[in-house]
């Protein structure tokens, strides 16, 4: 944490570390910092660092590139010899800083200071709400002063107990009064730098980890249940974003069966395929489910999406494109809209897989104020598979060159994969992975696919 310093009474020189000190007992010199404005830098600070930049990586993380510091508070350093020469890995001198109390710690506590060394006898100050007998009263304080910090204990020589206590609750380690020498304590702050380095970097992933699941339940939450209760039709679904990582992209699709008994199947696909476009496929998929089920359809419905697009878009540019299907209770005929959407593709058993008209192919929403989609009737028999699509699954590469897939190839791809008897989530899954073989890797688009199956 890095403080304001206020003015203050003159500091002797050798406690300002304008001079050295005698060494106590072949102790090294020690710093405090003189008195300064706030924009002054910190003293005997080589690193160039301005207090002012605290928010950066905190100092274990800096310590691996600059000299280290040691800020020791206790409660007479200077009435005995308690700390010998350190050194760091390097050979370089390890710097002290002192502080008497927690006051003068919170004003030493600058970001170039690496550890700390604090005297679990020093008093605590007094704080509503704390437990006088609380013996950790003091190291609890500096852990909530100093959570970027690397923390030693020091405790005497007869209380081991105490200094477990102390690592338990938060420190990197302790260390006896008694027992200091200049190799164990250097070793000791270099240990203790790198432990909360390491814990640090390993809070921040595990962090990350928690951001990334939350993330992905909530993109797994925007994605559709379908409501098909009450239908005999069999439902699947594949879908792919585009983006790294990702679990939704701009694609967007749903199913609903309205308490007439039709079943109302929808896919769309928004312009691109970043966060952006993801949010409001989502909104415009949830639009489409509630006006559905408020009983809109064909072009009364899209025009009424076409405004929420309008509305919620971010630049005026964004358009999309969008097939809905209404499939008549006895499920033998369907009613078409196309709005600048690839035709679905439609199975009959004993004929080959063919396209849907899309003669009357309307404009993608967003394009043309005042546009109309003209829904047209179609007979799909007793029985039936209708698949969905985005142009994702088409416009992928075959091989190395700029050939691609196309509408035709797809519908020469699922003929072969159904003559193999390849059904429901199977067929989706053999056709997005062939997809991707000819592609020759990952596709560049979001994949949107939905089977909607009629056994009689």
């Amino acid at each position: 944490m890095s403080v304001p310093v206020p003015r203050q009474r003159p500091v002797p020189a050798v406690e300002s570390g304008q001079a050295q000190a005698a060494p106590l007992g072949g102790g090294p010199s020690v710093e405090q910092a003189p008195p300064r404005k706030d924009s002054d830098r910190v003293a005997g600070d080589d690193t160039g660092k301005d207090t002012a930049t605290a928010a950066a990586p905190g100092p274990a993380e800096n310590a691996a590139h600059t000299p280290l510091t040691l800020l020791l508070i206790e409660d007479d350093p200077a009435g005995s010899p308690l700390v010998p020469d350190l050194f760091d890995r390097s050979g370089r001198p390890i710097r002290v800083r002192t502080a008497r109390n927690l006051t003068e710690a919170e004003r030493l506590l600058t970001d170039d200071v690496h550890c700390i060394l604090l005297d679990l006898a020093l008093s605590a100050p007094g704080r509503a709400g704390e437990p006088d007998d609380d013996e950790l009263a003091v190291l609890r304080h500096v852990l909530e002063l100093a959570p970027r910090h690397a923390v030693l204990a020091l405790t005497a020589s007869t209380d081991a107990e105490r200094g477990a206590e102390a690592v338990a609750v938060g420190a990197q380690d302790y260390l006896s009064r008694e027992e200091l020498d200049s190799r164990l304590l250097s070793r000791a702050i270099r240990y203790a730098v790198e432990r909360k380095r390491s814990d640090s970097a390993e809070r921040r992933l595990a962090e990350g980890r928690l951001r990334a699941q939350e993330n992905a339940r909530l993109e797994r939450g925007l994605l559709p249940t379908p409501l098909l209760e009450g239908s005999s039709l069999r439902f699947a679904a594949r879908y792919r974003p585009g983006r790294s990582r990702a679990l939704l992209g701009g694609d967007f699709y749903d199913v609903v069966r309205t308490p007439d008994g039709t079943v109302h199947a929808m896919i769309g696909d928004v312009c691109g395929h970043g966060p952006d476009e993801a949010a409001l496929g989502v909104e415009l998929r949830i639009a489409w489910r509630a006006l559905t089920l408020a009983g809109l359809c064909g072009d009364q419905l899209l025009g009424t999406l076409q405004e929420v697009l309008e509305h919620e878009r971010a630049d005026d540019e964004i358009f999309a494109t969008l097939c809905t299907v209404d499939i008549t209770p006895d499920g033998r005929r369907a009613g078409l809209c196309l709005a600048g959407h690839p035709a679905p593709l439609v199975a009959v058993p004993g004929l080959p897989a063919r396209l849907l008209p899309y003669d009357n192919n309307g404009p993608a929403l967003g394009m043309l104020r005042g546009a109309r989609w003209p829904r047209t009737q179609v007979e799909l028999g007793p029985a039936w598979s209708l698949m969905l699509y985005t142009d994702g699954l088409i416009e992928g590469h075959i091989g190395q060159g700029r050939e691609r897939l196309g509408q035709e190839g797809m519908v020469e791809l699922v003929r072969r994969q159904l003559s193999e008897g390849l059904r429901g989530e199977c067929l989706l899954r053999a056709t997005v992975n062939e997809v991707r073989a000819l592609n020759g890797g990952e596709l560049a688009d979001d994949v949107a696919v939905v089977l909607l199956d009629r056994t009689p």
